[in-house]
C-alpha cells in the first residue's frame, strides 16, 4: 500500500541545563563554565543543511507546521540567537502561515524583559517547566526556581503579549498526597495558561532517583491522584486530549500532535532524533544525532553527527504507529494508519480484535481509539502490536 507523507515538523535540542535533575533521563548536560551558545546555533544551521542534502527529495513541496525549542534547557540561548536560528531555518525551508514555534523555558533562567525578544524572534508559544508549586517539593526534584519565580516568569510571559503558554507539571511526586497534587493544579490553573501537561513521577534507569529512589506513593495513590486532577481540570475547561495533556479550546500543541499522529520530524542538534516518510521509495527512516554537545560541535556538517541512521521494518511500523497514537483520547481515523505506515489495516485486524474483547479498544471499525480502561493499562495495549 502507497506511503502518503505526513506534516513535517522540526525539532531543535539545545542540551545544556544549570544543573541536571535527579529524575532527568533526557539528554542534558550540567553547566560547567559558558557553554558556546552561538557557535551551536552555527552547527544547528550547518546540521540542518547537511540533513536537508541527505533527504532532499523526500522534502520537496512540503512545509514545515511547528518548530520545537526542546533541552535542556532552550531558555538559556538569548532571544537573538533564537532569532537567528529561526531567520536561518526559515531561508531553508518553507514554514507554514500558521506555523507553532514553542520553547522550553525554565522559570529560573529567564530573566525580566527577555519575552519581548523571544516574541520578536519568532517564538509563539512558551512551554513552561515548572512541576510543582510547592518549594518543599521543588527543592526534593532538584528544581532551581521557587514557586513565587515561576508565578512571576509566567506573568512576565503573559504581560509581553504571549498567550499561549503550556505548565508542566508533574505529580505522584516524593511523598505527595492527594491534596498537595490538586493543590499544584489549582495554582496552575489560576494563572490561566492556553494548555496544561500533567504527567506522573516515574523512576527512569540511569538517572538519580533511579539509583536513590524516593519514597513514592504507590499505584492506586498515584490513580487517585491522576483522575482526581483530571476531573477537576475538565471542570475549568481544559479538555484532555492526550493522556497526559490538557488545553483550552483550538490550544491543543499541535507539535506534540504531530508526533502522536506518526507524522514525519527532523530532529537537529545534539542526541535530536528524527522521523521521515519517503513516499516514492515507500520508506520510514529513523534517524539520530551523537548525544555529548562537545562530539556533536566537533562534527559540524560532517557525517559524524550523526548517531544512527535506520529505515523501520515493515512488521515494526505498527508498534511505532500505536506506540503515540493510542494516547489520544479521542483516537486516531483507522484509515490513517494505513496511510501513515503503508500497512494494511487488515493486517492488524486480529489485533484489533483482541484489544475489543478484552475491553481495551472501541470497537469501531472507522476509529482507533482505547476505552478507560485501555489507557489505564496503555503499555499493555501498545505492547500488543509489537512483532
Amino acid at each position: 500500500m502507497p506511503l502518503i507523507a505526513p506534516p513535517l515538523a522540526l525539532y531543535v535540542h539545545m542540551p545544556w541545563c544549570v544543573k541536571k535533575c535527579p529524575y532527568c533521563d533526557f539528554n542534558s548536560h550540567g553547566l560547567r563554565g559558558e557553554p558556546p551558545y552561538a557557535r551551536y546555533v552555527d552547527a544547528l544551521l550547518a546540521d540542518l543543511d547537511a540533513d536537508l542534502h541527505d533527504f532532499g527529495g523526500a522534502l520537496q513541496h512540503r512545509s514545515i507546521i511547528s518548530v520545537f525549542f526542546g533541552g535542556g534547557t532552550p531558555s538559556l540561548f538569548a532571544p537573538e540567537l533564537i532569532g537567528r536560528f529561526l531567520e536561518g531555518a526559515r531561508a531553508r525551508l518553507p514554514f507554514g502561515d500558521a506555523c507553532e514555534v514553542t520553547l522550553e523555558t525554565n522559570p529560573g533562567t529567564v530573566e525580566h524583559g527577555r519575552f519581548d525578544g523571544y516574541l520578536a524572534a519568532g517564538v509563539n508559544r512558551i512551554s513552561f517547566g515548572i512541576q510543582s508549586f510547592d518549594d518543599g517539593k521543588l527543592k526534593r526534584l532538584g528544581r532551581i526556581h521557587a514557586a513565587a519565580e515561576a508565578e512571576a516568569a509566567v506573568k512576565s510571559a503573559q504581560d509581553a503579549g504571549i498567550s499561549n503558554i503550556n505548565l508542566d507539571l508533574m505529580y505522584a511526586l516524593p511523598e505527595q498526597t492527594l491534596a498537595g497534587a490538586l493543590d499544584d493544579v489549582d495554582r496552575a490553573m489560576a494563572l490561566q495558561p492556553a494548555h496544561i501537561s500533567h504527567y506522573q513521577l516515574t523512576l527512569e534507569p540511569n538517572t538519580v532517583f533511579a539509583a536513590h529512589p524516593p519514597p513514592l506513593p504507590d499505584d492506586d495513590a498515584a490513580w487517585a491522584m491522576q483522575e482526581a486532577c483530571e476531573t477537576r481540570l475538565a471542570e475549568a475547561g481544559y479538555a484532555q486530549y492526550e493522556i497526559s495533556a490538557y488545553a483550552r479550546p483550538d490550544r491543543r500543541c499541535e507539535h506534540n500532535l504531530n508526533y502522536w499522529r506518526f507524522g514525519d520530524y527532523l530532529g537537529i542538534g545534539a542526541g535530536a532524533h528524527g522521523k521521515l516518510t519517503d513516499a516514492a521509495s515507500s520508506t520510514v527512516w529513523r534517524r539520530w544525532k551523537v548525544r555529548h554537545p562537545k562530539a556533536y560541535l566537533e562534527a559540524v556538517g560532517q557525517s559524524t553527527r550523526i548517531g544512527g541512521h535506520a529505515t523501520v521494518p515493515v512488521d515494526e511500523l505498527p508498534f511505532e504507529y500505536m506506540l503515540n497514537a493510542l494516547r489520544l483520547i479521542h483516537g486516531v481515523p483507522l484509515d490513517e494508519f494505513a496511510a501513515r505506515t503503508g500497512v494494511p489495516a487488515e493486517r492488524i485486524a486480529e489485533r484489533l480484535a483482541a484489544g475489543c474483547r478484552k475491553g481495551w479498544l472501541e470497537n469501531d471499525a472507522h476509529c482507533l481509539r482505547t476505552t478507560a480502561l485501555g489507557q489505564r493499562f496503555l503499555n499493555d495495549v501498545i505492547g500488543s502490536f509489537l512483532p
